[in-house]
């Protein structure tokens, strides 16, 4: 019963990142930003949610399967948004005019 009722509370976690994520992909002006939106909702949501789904199941094969999946996306999602980030930084898609402080371009990094 108890736990049903953290497993229960994990995933609705989960689904509160994927909602937010959902929330800043839509409202935020430019890619930098939405990429750090859809990045936190991608890892902590997923995250969570598989989580809860381990401790529901129990310690069994897909279990251990399903965390090696986690660990699989706390390195790849992050790496890849890195990725895309550096790209469109690299090809001057601009930044929203209220940024007042672009490091890169400060410190003289090329891509």
């Amino acid at each position: 019963m108890l736990l049903d009722a953290i497993t229960l509370f994990i995933l609705l976690c989960g689904l509160f990142f994927f909602m937010v994520g959902v929330v800043g992909l839509l409202r935020f002006p430019d890619v930098y930003t939405r990429l750090h939106a859809t990045t936190k909702c991608d890892t902590l949501g997923l995250g969570l949610i598989l989580f809860s789904l381990i401790l529901f199941q129990g310690l069994t094969g897909p279990s251990i399967k399903l965390a090696i999946i986690i660990v699989f996306i706390w390195l790849s999602n992050p790496t890849a948004a890195h990725a895309i980030a550096k790209a469109a930084y690299s090809v001057d898609i601009p930044m929203v005019k209220s940024t007042y402080f672009d490091q890169s371009k400060e410190e003289g990094i090329s891509s």
